[in-house]
C-alpha cells in the first residue's frame, strides 16, 4: 500500500508538470498512469492476504507488479518528455522522437505490458477458489 500511495503521489505531481512536456497529451497520460497504477497497488495491497501463492511465486508477483506499475508511469513520462509516438497512436499523433528514443520507449512499453500481464495472471491464479 506504501508503493500505491507513493505512485499515486508521483502521478499527482506529474499532473503539475504536464504543460512542460514536449507532448502535453502524453504528459496527461503519464499523470493518469501514476494515479491509476497507484490506486491499483492500494487495491492489490488490500487483497494481498487472500492471494495464495508459494513464497517464490509470491515474490515474483510482488516485484513484477511493482516493476510494471512504476515502469508504466516512468516510460509514459519519458515518452512525454521525448515527444515520442512509440506504441501510442492517439497520444503520440503528430510527434516523433529520435530513433533511439522511439526504440527505448517501445522497449519500455513492451516490457511493461509483459510484466503487468504476468503479475495479473499470477495474482488471479493465487485468488482462485482451489488456492484457498
Amino acid at each position: 500500500m506504501f508503493h500505491g500511495m507513493c505512485l499515486f503521489l508521483l502521478g499527482l505531481l506529474t499532473g503539475f508538470a504536464e504543460q512542460h512536456f514536449a507532448n502535453v497529451r502524453m504528459g496527461l497520460a503519464a499523470h493518469l498512469e501514476g494515479v491509476m497504477n497507484g490506486i491499483f497497488l492500494v487495491g492489490l495491497g488490500a487483497i494481498w492476504t487472500h492471494v495464495r501463492l508459494s513464497a517464490a511465486v509470491s515474490t515474483i508477483a510482488y516485484w513484477t507488479v511493482l516493476y510494471g506499475t512504476y515502469a508504466n508511469w516512468f516510460v509514459t513520462a519519458l515518452a512525454a518528455i521525448f515527444g515520442t509516438a512509440a506504441l501510442s497512436p492517439i497520444t503520440g499523433a503528430g510527434y516523433r522522437g529520435q530513433p533511439w528514443q522511439e526504440t527505448a520507449v517501445t522497449g519500455g512499453f513492451m516490457l511493461v505490458g509483459i510484466a503487468i500481464v504476468l503479475a495479473s495472471s499470477l495474482v488471479l491464479w493465487g485468488l482462485r477458489k482451489e488456492a484457498a
